[in-house]
């Protein structure tokens, strides 16, 4: 299946306390993972974040245009640029998925595909840019209520692979599972 990789950069990573973007996890910021990672999994891949965040990232990163700070708008910003029907969005704060569990939600996306844990990670096709825009417009800002509207496939994906990053102590649980 042919799908782009969206790394979502956006959060006030308010919990964690720094940009968690650039918080080390062995030799390569979370940025740098999720990115290395991506290119793995896909040939076509995107950053989607804030460029007022100036957050310096050795890849391109597309601004998503938008005042509020909610994942649903990294995922309409970059369905909106994915060169192909097909996006996968993995969370900068996500550091433990593997381009094999990405490639299995890109293979199982109607309107989308998620693991039973939620909306993200998660593969979105651009049959779901009317409902998400919408919603996005009228300021509802959850992603997982969007599901209720979408053609979604769940996908049983090791809960470990989605364990994400919240607090500083989070990162250092996690620091023994990526080598």
């Amino acid at each position: 299946m042919e799908a782009t990789g969206v790394l979502l950069i956006g959060g006030m990573s308010r919990r964690f306390g720094s940009v968690k973007a650039l918080a080390p996890l062995g030799s390569e910021m979370l940025a740098e993972r999720a990115w290395r990672v991506l290119g793995e999994a896909f040939s076509e891949r995107l950053a989607v974040g804030k460029d007022a965040d100036q957050l310096g990232l050795p890849f391109p990163m597309l601004d998503d245009g938008i005042a509020v700070r909610a994942p649903i708008a990294g995922v309409v910003a970059g369905l909106r640029a994915a060169p192909t029907e097909v996006a996968v969005f993995l969370p900068v704060d996500c550091p433990l998925m593997t381009p094999e569990a990405l490639r299995a939600l890109a293979e199982q996306c109607a309107d989308a595909a998620v693991p039973e844990t939620g909306p993200l990670p998660g593969a979105y096709a651009k049959s779901a840019l009317p409902i998400l825009e919408q919603r996005l417009a009228d300021d509802q800002l959850e992603l997982h209520e969007a599901l209720a509207e979408l053609d979604v496939n769940t996908v049983e994906l090791d809960s470990e692979l989605l364990a994400n990053v919240n607090t500083e102590r989070d990162l250092d649980r996690m620091r023994a599972w990526a080598t």
